[in-house]
C-alpha cells in the first residue's frame, strides 16, 4: 500500500494538536461528508439515498480531522435540528428541544471516512451516531487514532475495515453494533494504490465470482 491518501482540506490544524482533543472524544462520552453511512438494523452496513451496501472486504480511511461531536433533534423520522462542531471545540448548547422533538436533545459524536478499494473507491462518507454502540465505535478509533499520533505523526490516518458486533436484547432481541477495525496506518496527502491487504493471505478469493451489490430500503 502506498503511504499517502488525500483528503479535502483547508487551514487544518498540525496533526500533533489532534492527540489531546481526540482523547476527550472518549472521556466526553468536519462539517463532513454529505453522503450518509450506517448500520441498519439487520447488521448491514449501507450508505446514501439508495441504502447500497457496502463492498465485501473493502476498506476505508478515516479523516483524522473530521471528528465532530454536538447534538441532534429526532422528529417522527426526520431531523427537527442537528448542532455539531469539531471536536476541538466545546460541546455546543443546545436551547429548548422543539415540540415535535420524540427524545429531545441527544449527544451524537460522528466522523468522515473515504472508500479506498474496489468499486466505491473515491466515495466519501459521513457516519453519525446517538447510539452507545456507535458513540463507542467513534471513541475507539479515536481513542487508537491518538496512540498513534503519539507514536508516528507522519502516519496519522486509520485505514479500516467496517465490521460488526451484537448482544441479545430483552425486548428487541438481536442487536448489531458497529465496529471499526483497523488494518493500517498512513500518511496525508496522495491517494494510495488498491490494497490487495484483503486478498495476500486467501489466493483463491480472486477465483470466486463477486457477490452482487445489493439496495436496501426501509430497514
Amino acid at each position: 500500500m502506498s503511504e499517502l491518501v488525500a483528503f479535502k482540506k483547508g487551514n487544518l490544524p498540525s496533526v500533533a494538536s489532534l492527540s489531546g482533543a481526540l482523547r476527550a472524544i472518549k472521556q466526553d462520552m468536519g462539517n463532513t461528508g454529505s453522503v450518509i453511512l450506517k448500520m441498519d438494523k439487520a447488521g448491514h452496513w449501507v450508505f446514501g439515498a439508495d441504502q447500497t451496501e457496502i463492498e465485501v472486504d473493502s476498506l476505508w480511511a478515516v479523516n483524522p480531522f473530521s471528528f465532530v461531536h454536538g447534538h441532534i433533534c429526532w422528529g417522527d423520522g426526520e431531523v427537527l435540528g442537528e448542532k455539531m462542531v469539531s471536536i476541538t471545540e466545546p460541546l455546543p448548547e443546545v436551547n429548548e428541544a422543539p415540540a415535535a422533538s420524540k427524545r429531545g436533545w441527544e449527544k451524537q459524536v460522528g466522523v468522515s471516512l473515504k472508500c479506498m478499494t474496489g468499486e466505491d473507491k473515491g466515495v466519501e462518507v459521513r457516519f453519525s451516531s446517538t447510539s452507545v454502540g456507535g458513540k463507542r465505535a467513534v471513541q475507539d478509533i479515536a481513542a487508537a487514532l491518538a496512540e498513534q499520533v503519539d507514536k508516528d505523526e507522519s502516519k496519522p490516518v486509520p485505514v479500516i475495515s467496517l465490521g460488526k458486533s451484537h448482544y441479545s436484547h430483552k425486548a428487541y432481541g438481536k442487536i448489531y453494533t458497529p465496529e471499526f477495525i483497523v488494518k493500517d496506518w498512513v500518511s496525508l496527502d496522495k491517494e494510495p494504490k488498491q490494497n490487495q491487504l484483503a486478498l495476500e493471505d486467501e489466493p483463491e478469493a480472486q477465483e470466486q465470482e463477486a457477490p452482487a451489490r445489493r439496495r436496501r430500503s426501509g430497514v
